[in-house]
């Protein structure tokens, strides 16, 4: 009698299935959570108690002793300005003229600072700077080199025969010239992040294209900028926020004169507080920082995407 027991069969999936893997194991942090304590207070302190008394004195009409709750006549009051669509309309342009500059001027120069160049870092250093340097002392500095019958700048016209025009009392040019010193200012911070980025880029991708006989222009448009693109997203968040809420140098140079040719939003709320309307000005400052979150939000989300995307 013959043993006809076989062994029973093993179906082909379950064979062909690869072993599940294992989740590997969450980092755990190097330090324990008391470690920020400190800084969760700090920032609660000066940024979330602030923010949110801020929207409570907003619906108030408020002095240093007392407050009347109101409801949202302050923000109708806001609203009915005569002036305020041209503010609004001024600091959009404020802030993307300048936020575009800075990322066009801030990739070329860090592109010609990363180069094989003499004196490369004191080069580096001078286009900083200015960053250094408070804003007040800018804009002061500047309203007197573009005084239009003293300064130095149409004085400097005037010797090779060309009439300087009235940069800040023009009402045409107040805004844009206040924005090109704004840009001068603040192009030195997109350099050094664009600097630290191309220094990141592996020298295996330019070696590679040096190969293949790329030249400097292709190196730069088929490498240098794609790689650029999370240092990019950051330049044009950081200059957009800058640029939306700019006042100092602003109100250091033209006051947002002459007339309001140069008012921005900031410095209507300005106004307000100087005239003493505080629960007007916290509405203002409520509008303005929901205009910076409306815009700034979703374009990081949508950079960031784009990130993650490619």
């Amino acid at each position: 009698m013959t043993d006809t027991h076989t062994p029973a069969p093993t179906t082909a999936s379950a064979s062909s299935e690869p072993p599940p893997k294992a989740r590997p194991p969450k980092r755990k942090s190097m330090y324990p959570m008391w470690f920020y304590a400190p800084a969760g207070v700090i920032y609660t302190a000066l940024f979330v108690v602030p923010t949110f008394a801020s929207f409570y004195f907003s619906l108030t009409r408020w002095t240093i002793f007392d407050s009347e709750f109101i409801g949202l006549d302050n923000f109708r009051t806001f609203f009915s300005e005569p002036y305020l669509f041209d503010s609004l309309v001024n600091t959009i342009i404020y802030a993307v003229v300048t936020s575009a500059a800075k990322v066009v001027i801030g990739l070329l120069l860090a592109v010609f600072l990363s180069s094989q160049i003499i004196a490369r870092g004191y080069l580096r250093s001078v286009i900083f700077f200015p960053t250094l340097v408070s804003a007040v002392g800018v804009g002061v500095t500047f309203s007197v080199l573009m005084d239009p019958f003293d300064g130095l700048i149409n004085n400097l016209l005037a010797k090779v025969g060309i009439d300087g025009p009235g940069w800040i009392t023009d009402p045409d040019m107040a805004l844009l010239s206040v924005a090109a010193v704004d840009i001068w200012r603040g192009v030195g911070i997109a350099t050094l992040i664009y600097i630290a980025g191309i220094v990141a880029i592996p020298q295996e991708y330019f070696e590679a294209a040096r190969v293949d006989g790329a030249n400097a222009f292709r190196n730069f448009w088929h490498i240098t900028l794609p790689l650029m693109k999370p240092a990019t997203a950051t330049v044009i968040i950081l200059s957009l926020i800058g640029g939306l809420r700019s006042f100092d140098l602003i109100w250091t140079m033209t006051k947002g004169g002459p007339g309001f040719s140069s008012d921005v939003l900031a410095s209507v709320v300005y106004k307000q507080y100087q005239a003493g309307f505080y629960g007007l000005s916290t509405a203002g400052n409520v509008v303005l920082f929901l205009l910076v979150a409306a815009i700034v939000i979703p374009l990081f989300w949508f950079l960031n995407r784009k990130q993650v995307e490619q």
